[in-house]
Formats: structure tokens, C-alpha cells, sequence
């Protein structure tokens, strides 16, 4: 039985140039990059190299990026190191962060947190596809907001926020900008200084780079507070032996990413527009998310009458990986907060797929889900009561 993976919106394979570049790092160039003799300045030219990768990506400058252990942690760095900044407000001023309702859990629950500890936190609703409605962000900012938070694109159903708009408002207001571009990150061209971003948190395992390794761009002047105290690394900002392999490779897979960048979002674009098409074709299907303002790779489905999971299930017989939402919470039995926020039903949440697309995926594959998938829909309506009602 063949395998053919479409869930590479939950991580990718790391590109066999990556593991090339990261190689030396694990025993020959094993140094400490904080050491000041030979074997500490060959590891940290790599890793000033790669911030240089990294910097380039996002059209910064590479003093400006700070290493992480991946997206969530850089998620935690923005928002409560920024809040911390805060705290003797609270009592007073009453500091407000603003974000919207889909975030990433790794946005969302540090807003919660911030909010047991005092601060307001005003949760943006989205549109039908998802979006944000930008005079209603200009309506809630006010005298006491710090920071906004709104993610470059979903996680679940690829819908694209308007950065640069969104950028503006903020500017305007004095506040701080800070976007969870994991998604985004090698999908979308992304400018920080154009959408006047001040902070971006990324992940390497999302753009063919290791696991376990990720980076946030602060702007120069903003200062969060660190979360880990110790011996200063990171500018500061993040005390720990910097791991060395782990951001070469994610220097290296923004290097790819810049390089293929064209060709990666043309090749997608079309296997997606070629899914979405065939699966649109079964009956009682629906796309959700914005039907254009989307990640090239992410199709994000619901079919009436049918549960995502056993769907999923039915796609793992014959060999297909997808996922019925974040992989980060995909085990859990509540609806996706994403599709709910959207005005999809609870029921329609429940019988809701992703599939999502890359660099390895053929026509071939897609060609394969088309087919197969209208077969597993009919059997599985087969045995559901509510497609009999």
C-alpha cells in the first residue's frame, strides 16, 4: 500500500540539504558558541549565519532574530514578555492586549494567562471565511492597548489575515505588532518592516527544517522581558546553550525557502486548486475557509453528515494522512474553536477534514484522494443516521 502524506500543515520532512548543513554541528564542529576559543567561533560564525538566513526571509536584519525551542515558545516570548513590561500598570491603567478568537493555543492560552494576572484581553471575532474585520481592530484599540496579536495565516483553514493592513492600525495606535507567522513562514512574502510587524514567531519543522527549533524577530528598540533567566544568551532575551545543529537547519530551510520560493508557491497553488476542485465535486462538500485569500497548500473540508474522524480513519486504510484540525489538539473531542468562531455548526465542525499539500506531493497523489475520497464519503453516509434523515 503506498503512503501519501497531506498533513504537512502539522510538520514537514526535513530537506535533505538541511540534514547536509546541520551534519558537521552533531561531533566535528561541536563547540560552544558562547566559547571564545576556536571550537566556540567556528559554531557561532554558523549560527551568526544563520540568523543572516533567517533575517533574510523576513526582510530583517539579522541582529534582530532571536533563536527558540519553535513557535510556541517565541508565541510566549511576544506576549508575556511584552505584557511584563506591564505589570505596574495593572492596578491603574488597566493594559490591554487585543488578538482574535482563532489563534494558535499558543497565542490564545498566554492571552488567558496575561488575563488571570490582571491584564484585558479583547478577543476579535472573524468573518464566515475567517478574516478579521479591520475597522472593527481600530474600534477596540484604545489609550491603554500595548500589543495586538493576530496571526499571518490559520492553522486549520489557511485563511491569510491582511498583515500590512492590520500593520498600519497598529503603528498609528503606538501599540505593539506581533504575528504567529508559523503557517505563513516559505507560503506567503512577508515583509516586516512594509507590515510593520515588530514582533514574528516561526517554526523550522514547518518549512522543512528540524523539530524542536524556532526563532522570533524583535524589532530593534522593543524589548520584551525573557522568560528563562540565566547566562544572558540571545542578546538576553533567552538564557541557554544556543542548539547549535538545530538552528543551522533552520538557517538553511529559510535559505531553501527563499530560493524556491516562486517555484514552491506555483507547484502548490496548482495541487491545491486541483483538490479543491475534485473534492468540491462530491456532494454535500463544502471548503472552509476563504476560497481564495488562502495558504496555497491547505484545503480544509466538511462533508454534512459524516465524522471527521472516522473519515480521517478511512483515509489512513488506504494509505492517506490528513487531519481534522490543529496537531496540536487533534486528540481532543471538542469542535474546533476555529470553525465555531467562523458560524459552522458544532455538527459541520465535527465533520470537517484537512488535507495539506507539499514540495513531495504529485499529481499523482492528488489524483489518488479524488478518486478514492467519493467512495469513502458514500460508504460512510451509508451508515450515518443523520444523512438518512
Amino acid at each position: 500500500m503506498k503512503k501519501i502524506f497531506m498533513d504537512y500543515a502539522s510538520t514537514t520532512p526535513v530537506d535533505p540539504a538541511v540534514i547536509a548543513a546541520m551534519q558537521p554541528f552533531f561531533n566535528s564542529v561541536f563547540g560552544n558558541p558562547s566559547s571564545i576559543h576556536a571550537f566556540g567561533r567556528e559554531a557561532l560564525d554558523a549560527v551568526d549565519n544563520a540568523r543572516k538566513q533567517v533575517g533574510t526571509m523576513l526582510h530583517a536584519k539579522a541582529s534582530d532574530i532571536v533563536f527558540t525551542s519553535g513557535g510556541t515558545e517565541a508565541d510566549n516570548l511576544a506576549i508575556k514578555g511584552i505584557a511584563y513590561q506591564h505589570l505596574d500598570d495593572l492596578s491603574t491603567k488597566g493594559p490591554h492586549i487585543i488578538t482574535s478568537v482563532i489563534e494558535h493555543p499558543a497565542v490564545l492560552e498566554p492571552c488567558r494567562f496575561m488575563e488571570k494576572l490582571g491584564f484585558h484581553v479583547e478577543y476579535l471575532p472573524v468573518d464566515n471565511d475567517g478574516i478579521i474585520d479591520v475597522s472593527h481592530l481600530e474600534k477596540s484599540i484604545t489609550k491603554h492597548t500595548f500589543l495586538v496579536s493576530v496571526m499571518a495565516a490559520n492553522n486549520e483553514v489557511g485563511t491569510i489575515q491582511p498583515l500590512q493592513e492590520i500593520g498600519a492600525i497598529v503603528k498609528e495606535y503606538d501599540a505593539f505588532f506581533h504575528t504567529d507567522a508559523v503557517q505563513g513562514v516559505g507560503k506567503l512574502p512577508i515583509d516586516v518592516h512594509k507590515m510593520n510587524i515588530d514582533l514574528l514567531s516561526l517554526s523550522a519543522h514547518k518549512i522543512y527544517g528540524p523539530k524542536g527549533v524556532g526563532a522570533l524577530y524583535v524589532r530593534k528598540g522593543v524589548k520584551p522581558i525573557p522568560l528563562l533567566h540565566g547566562g544572558g544568551h540571545e542578546q538576553g532575551l533567552r538564557s541557554t546553550t544556543i542548539n547549535t545543529p538545530g538552528v543551522v537547519g533552520l538557517g538553511k530551510a529559510c535559505e531553501l525557502g527563499n530560493q524556491r520560493a516562486f517555484k514552491d508557491i506555483t507547484y502548490m497553488q496548482h495541487l491545491r486548486d486541483k483538490l479543491i476542485k475534485g473534492v468540491l465535486a462530491i456532494e454535500e462538500t463544502y471548503l472552509n475557509g476563504h476560497p481564495t485569500k488562502r495558504l496555497v497548500n491547505n484545503a480544509h473540508f466538511r462533508f454534512t453528515a459524516i465524522e471527521g474522524e472516522s473519515l480521517l480513519l478511512s483515509l489512513d486504510d488506504i494509505g492517506v494522512a490528513a487531519a481534522t484540525g490543529s496537531a496540536c489538539s487533534s486528540k481532543k473531542l471538542q469542535a474546533s474553536h476555529v470553525l465555531l468562531a467562523m458560524g459552522i455548526t458544532p455538527e459541520q465542525a465535527h465533520g470537517s477534514i484537512r488535507l495539506s499539500i507539499g514540495r513531495t506531493t504529485t499529481e499523482e497523489h492528488i489524483n489518488f484522494v479524488v478518486d478514492e475520497l467519493p467512495n469513502i464519503v458514500k460508504k460512510l453516509r451509508m451508515m450515518s443516521p443523520l444523512w438518512h434523515q
